[in-house]
């Protein structure tokens, strides 16, 4: 066995071979964790009794940060640019339970928003944004706790379809208003105000898409009856003229007839 500075070759190779797997096991380790802990640049991630938060409040965010932490259980967006849910915004986010979208520019909630987090989400806050309409499949099986106050609200038959699904939240419900409505006099009130009265947004709907079938099927008669009408008058200018010529013709018993032919026509 050879000897080096008073160490025998093989135990120095066993050592770095200890060190070289210790080396390969962490670095294994922080491959598979750096995906679920990396933070996006914009944002600040901490633990707060046992749950991962991601805070991008007041970041200047225009869109959602696609990048987010998989075990992400609170995200707080509040208070940025962001006009537009998309599609499985948090589709990876299977933790997430408390999301905060206020006080941004959201205009359009797009059908499957919410998709991969109906199950966890405890608690939705859209509050202080720029919806006026959402479609019915926007919130499907969402159990949580949906703020919506503060918004330009259009009171019409899909939205009373929408929020009798939801379990709105009781402190801000009546600041969920009608901005505007299918009937002006409903502008202004808060929208569980109104349905709680017994209005029904969705008989003015009917209503609406009866008057409008009627006014186009009025239309079509009116034109039919025009037609006929031109019709008839057409032709009675070409038996008038035709009649006017047979005048002008020398007299004959054929002629006679015709003429009285015509004239019982007429």
């Amino acid at each position: 066995m050879q000897k080096v500075g008073g160490l025998d070759m093989p135990r120095k190779s066993s050592i770095l071979d200890g060190f070289a797997v210790i080396w390969c096991v962490v670095f294994g380790l922080f491959i598979v964790i750096a995906p679920v802990m990396a933070c996006p640049t914009t944002c600040h991630c901490m633990e707060k009794s046992g749950k991962t938060v991601v805070q991008c409040i007041s970041r200047n965010l225009d869109i959602i940060p696609p990048d987010l932490p998989r075990d992400t259980v609170i995200l707080l967006l509040a208070s940025n640019h962001i006009t537009h849910i998309p599609n499985q915004a948090f589709k990876d986010l299977h933790y997430l339970q408390e999301l905060d979208l206020s006080n941004n520019d959201i205009e359009l909630v797009d059908l499957g928003a919410f998709q991969g987090v109906s199950d966890s989400l405890l608690s939705l806050d859209l509050s202080n944004n720029r919806i006026q309409s959402v479609p019915k499949e926007a919130f499907a099986r969402l159990r949580a706790k949906i703020s919506l106050s503060n918004n330009p609200w259009h009171c019409e038959c899909t939205l009373q379809e929408v929020l009798r699904e939801l379990r709105l939240d009781p402190e801000t419900v009546n600041e969920v208003m009608c901005h505007t409505a299918v009937q002006e006099e409903y502008a202004g009130k808060p929208v569980i105000q109104v349905l709680d009265s017994g209005i029904n947004f969705c008989n003015f709907h009917h209503k609406t898409t009866d008057v409008a079938m009627f006014v186009t099927m009025f239309g079509w008669f009116t034109m039919v009856i025009a037609y006929v009408i031109y019709y008839v008058r057409h032709n009675q200018e070409d038996a008038r003229r035709h009649l006017e010529y047979l005048k002008s013709l020398p007299s004959s018993s054929h002629i006679s007839k015709d003429f009285d032919t015509i004239s019982t026509v007429l």
